[in-house]
């Protein structure tokens, strides 16, 4: 997706994070950490289904893009840790605090980098539904909680 300012409010707590020059990270990616470097959401390895990978995201999970990373150009990137997002989603109705996690793409091989679905437990989740949308939407209000920093929605023991 191209670059889109998915913040809309509350406290972003950002960090910055140094991004090699062969990963492009857009302004409203989800984004993780691996090997000390920021990387989007779709870059991580397949991992066989969708919780699997919906869990390594949130295992990792730094916060949302604030910064563009174009490819060739290595340097830091401000991500935000908390706060509320706009993403897009499959079309549904969500219920205020529901969890969410990274939506999977078509082919079932990686996640979206700024889309987010309905997910049934903590472990896969990287935020919660900030806005209850009644009616079908593609697009929602979430509150996003970094694991990494802020120890957002966790496994169940």
């Amino acid at each position: 997706m191209p670059n889109t300012m998915r913040w809309r409010y509350g406290d972003t707590n950002p960090v910055t994070l140094p991004v090699d020059a062969e990963t492009v990270v857009e302004i409203g990616d989800l984004v993780y950490l691996e090997g000390g470097l920021a990387h989007p959401a779709g870059a991580q390895d397949d991992l066989g289904t969708e919780a699997e990978n919906q869990e390594a995201l949130h295992d990792a999970f730094v916060g949302v893009a604030m910064q563009h990373s174009p490819a060739g150009s290595a340097g830091t990137v401000r991500i935000a840790t908390s706060g509320v997002f706009e993403l897009a989603s499959p079309s549904a109705a969500y219920g205020l605090g529901q969890l969410v996690g990274a939506d999977e793409n078509g082919g079932g091989t990686a996640v979206l980098n700024q889309t987010v679905a309905a997910v049934a437990t903590p472990n896969l989740a990287v935020g919660r539904v900030a806005r209850q949308e009644l009616a079908a939407t593609t697009r929602v209000l979430v509150e996003i909680v970094s694991t990494v920093l802020r120890g957002g929605p966790q496994a169940a023991a």
